[in-house]
């Protein structure tokens, strides 16, 4: 028909694919963290259990990329380049930080406790069935750390 708009379907459609094309693909996420002292932070999370899986120093002891892993679980660190504002505990929690899975809470919050870490809430059982725990690391970062696995039933 002369004057008709021509039609978005093929578009739309396309564009639905394509969306469930990405939330089908594989991702993973992976904090990344910098820290005015990047080795302390290091050393903080090899005394929690984390393996050190890649290491680029630069001048004057900057770490200029680091990677540590437990279990599946990768955090990369690097020294900060600039003087970065870390929210301040409000009660229980700064509003922003990281969430561990493990099957042992207890030993996990003991080993980042023993390293220099806030206890902030210490291990308890929850009204919803896992266990869980809270501390700040040594700039001050929040951790928490859970037998509740996100995205798992």
């Amino acid at each position: 028909m002369k004057g008709r708009k021509p039609c978005r379907r093929k578009l739309i459609l396309g564009l639905k694919r394509k969306e469930l094309a990405m939330t089908t693909q594989e991702a993973t996420l992976h904090a990344y963290l910098s820290y005015a002292d990047a080795s302390r932070a290091i050393a903080w999370l090899e005394a929690l259990g984390f393996v050190s899986a890649a290491r680029q120093d630069g001048e004057g002891g900057q770490v200029v990329h680091a990677e540590l892993r437990l279990g599946t679980a990768v955090v990369m660190i690097a020294s900060a380049d600039a003087s970065y504002d870390v929210p301040t505990l409000n009660g229980l929690s700064t509003g922003a930080g990281l969430y561990l899975a493990t099957p042992d809470v207890d030993d996990l919050f003991s080993r980042a406790v023993e390293a220099g870490g806030q206890s902030v809430l210490p291990p308890e059982d929850t009204e919803w069935g896992s266990r869980r725990a809270r501390v700040l690391d040594l700039e001050g970062r929040e951790w928490s750390f859970g037998s509740y696995r996100p995205g798992h039933p």
